[in-house]
């Protein structure tokens, strides 16, 4: 006689067993067609094949690609272009310093980022200063102030600023607000509608709501923007929260933020309006939001974004560029080192031939995961004649770059494969000595405030902790 519940059992079983080892050859086969870059690929397929069960979860809600999508219509995006296109053409004479003609071209081509000439740039390397400026710069606005952030804390510095926008907005100024998602999962609700209470317009940038949207958790928008009146704008590392100006109990939190004021910031305000579509879908294409702008400066700039959905990597790609075109020195603050290949081959080709290369990274970082993967490339920029420094005053989260006293970048986006890969990201690039002098200056500055790393003792590190190092190396194209 037949045991149906021992045959049922077993059936059922089989049918798990088959569905879920389907799934796990399947998920890898995606990945293996998705042709992405094979250090990504191949940390995908190790996690499926030694931890499916947690692989297929962490695929589900950070793996899937989403490259091939649009964020933005052509047509939509060509309305948005119309007003800073004629602001660039109207330029007298635009002439681009020859050593970076060819970058300057790129971003054209890739971001379509038009270079401006006559901006003043002020740079700010504490939370307390740029939060100042931001304040002072908001209480001035007359039309409309437009901010965008990664993380807005329910704070003392967010409910500052919180209660400017809401006193602008009252006055009658348009205020328009975009947050992320993730960034600000644990930001109470009412901190947001009580803005909206306001008249002030307020969106999230790709919710995650489960069990919908859990794939685009990965996809985060980590740019910082402020926009006032289109004529003055805000673009750096820092995020709206306290930590930014007090730091930790063990050091101080050093950043780099900047203000633009002159056409560069139309660049910003596109860059805005395009996010503000892809949450709103609204198009602002007014005049009013692409003022007139005099000369008020030196500095020549470019506002490139990249992002995780488009076909180029446009931040990396000039990055790259940029370290490879470097004919005396580059210089490199990141909280976060997990390069890319490109990048990582560039910086040990500049140096290699001869380039004065230094990279600057905290002693101690807010997450030491990142960190100590961080650590695992060191040996390798060493080795090629980077030169190493650990920053000890605090927690380094500048994102500053200067190079022959002409080129400089400061932006959101870190060395890592999260920046340039999975992020929305924006930087400020700025072709003039004044500007990159200054962002020299900074860097020197904080390089008295470092410990210099040395490849012979940097290889006589406890096995255990390069042991560890490693196997999260292993791991950096996911983290």
């Amino acid at each position: 006689m037949i045991d149906w519940t021992s045959f049922l059992s077993q059936t059922a079983k089989i049918v798990f067993d088959l569905m879920y080892f389907g799934a796990i050859i399947g998920t890898i086969v995606v990945v293996v067609l998705d042709n992405r870059n094979p250090v990504k690929t191949i940390a995908w397929v190790l996690i499926l094949t030694f931890l499916p069960l947690v692989g297929l979860v962490f695929y589900f809600f950070f793996g899937r690609s989403t490259r091939r999508e649009r964020i933005i219509g052509k047509k939509i995006y060509n309305r948005l272009m119309k007003k800073p296109m004629a602001e660039y053409l109207a330029q007298d004479k635009c002439e681009f310093p020859d050593e970076y003609a060819r970058l300057i071209q790129l971003f054209k081509e890739t971001n379509q980022a038009l270079p401006f000439e006559g901006n003043r740039v002020v740079a700010y390397t504490d939370g307390y200063a740029k939060l100042q400026a931001l304040l002072c710069e908001l209480n001035k606005a007359k039309h409309h102030i437009h901010m965008e952030y990664y993380i807005i804390e329910d704070d003392a510095v967010g409910r500052l600023v919180r209660d400017v926008l809401i006193d602008k907005a009252r006055s009658g100024v348009e205020v328009r607000v975009i947050y992320d998602d993730v960034g600000c999962w644990h930001v109470p609700h009412r901190f947001f509608e009580e803005m909206k209470d306001a008249g002030i317009e307020v969106r999230a940038f790709l919710k995650v709501r489960f069990p919908l949207f859990t794939s685009k958790v990965n996809y985060r928008n980590h740019r910082k923007i402020v926009v006032i009146d289109g004529k003055v704008g805000f673009v750096g590392g820092m995020n709206l929260a306290e930590r930014y100006v007090r730091g930790f109990t063990w050091g101080i939190w050093r950043d780099t933020h900047i203000l633009i004021e002159g056409k560069a910031v139309h660049g910003l305000q596109t860059a805005f309006l395009v996010d503000w579509y892809f949450v709103d879908r609204s198009i602002l294409s007014s005049s009013q939001y692409f003022p007139r702008i005099e000369p008020c400066g030196k500095a020549l700039a470019q506002i490139v974004t990249s992002d995780p959905i488009g076909p180029w990597k446009e931040i990396m790609q000039g990055l790259t560029m940029a370290l490879l075109g470097a004919k005396k020195y580059f210089y490199m603050q990141t909280p976060y080192f997990l390069p890319t290949e490109s990048i990582l081959a560039a910086m040990q080709t500049a140096a290699l031939a001869g380039v004065d290369v230094r990279l600057m990274l905290p002693k101690r970082a807010d997450n030491r995961i990142t960190h100590s993967g961080s650590c695992s490339y060191l040996a390798d920029v060493l080795r090629a004649g980077v030169k190493v420094y650990f920053y000890k005053k605090g927690f380094l989260h500048s994102k500053l770059m200067v190079s022959d006293d002409l080129f400089s970048t400061v932006g959101s986006t870190n060395l890592d494969f999260r920046s340039f890969e999975h992020n929305f990201e924006i930087n400020a690039f700025m072709y003039d000595t004044e500007t990159a002098l200054n962002m020299k200056e900074i860097f020197m500055q904080d390089q008295r405030s470092c410990s210099q790393v040395f490849l012979k003792k940097w290889l006589k590190r406890p096995f255990r902790k390069r042991a560890v190092e490693s196997v999260l190396r292993l791991l950096s194209p996911l983290l």
